[in-house]
C-alpha cells in the first residue's frame, strides 16, 4: 500500500470521526431540551458513512482471478449525511412546566445519553488511532529519506 493511500484513508477516517464527535456533542447538549409539540422536539442525529471504493483494474487480480489484498481495501470513508433517529420521543406529564401543551405533556428528545457517551468514547479512540497512523507514516517517510544519506 502506498503512503498516499495510507494518508488518504487516515485523513478521511479523522474527518469521519470528527463529524461523529460533533454530532454526539450536539445530541448530548440537546438531551434535556423541552418542547411543547412533537414536531418541534430535537431528534437524535447520527452520521451515515460508507466506504470509498477504489477503482479496480486488471492489475487488481492475481493469476487465479482473486482480488489483491491491497486492491480489496477501501480508499477511505465517505460521509453520506446525517440522519435523525426514529426512536420515539419522551412524553412526560408535567402540567406545571412552562412548555407543557394543552394536555400537560412536555416532549423531550430521543437521546440516550449513555449511548451517546459510548459513541463519544469510540469515536475519540478511532480518531486517536488515525492520528497514530499518520504519525507512523510520517516517521516511515522520514526514515526513508535518511536512507540515502
Amino acid at each position: 500500500m502506498s503512503l498516499t493511500s495510507v494518508l488518504n484513508i487516515a485523513g478521511s477516517g479523522m474527518t469521519a470521526q470528527s463529524v461523529r464527535l460533533n454530532t454526539t456533542a450536539s445530541n448530548i447538549a440537546n438531551a434535556e431540551s423541552a418542547s411543547s409539540s412533537v414536531d418541534e422536539t430535537y431528534r437524535a442525529r447520527k452520521p451515515w458513512f460508507s466506504v470509498l471504493e477504489k477503482e479496480f483494474n486488471a492489475k487488481s487480480r492475481d493469476m487465479n482471478g482473486l482480488m489483491d489484498t491491497e486492491a480489496a481495501m477501501g480508499a477511505g470513508v465517505k460521509i453520506d449525511g446525517i440522519i435523525e433517529k426514529d426512536a420515539p420521543l419522551q412524553a412526560r406529564f408535567q402540567p406545571d412546566h412552562p412548555m407543557a401543551n394543552d394536555d400537560g405533556y412536555v416532549y423531550y428528545p430521543n437521546v440516550n445519553v449513555i449511548e451517546e457517551m459510548t459513541d463519544m468514547m469510540s469515536s475519540s479512540r478511532s480518531y486517536q488511532m488515525n492520528v497514530e497512523v499518520l504519525k507512523t507514516a510520517k516517521q516511515m517517510l522520514q526514515r526513508t529519506l535518511t536512507l540515502g544519506q
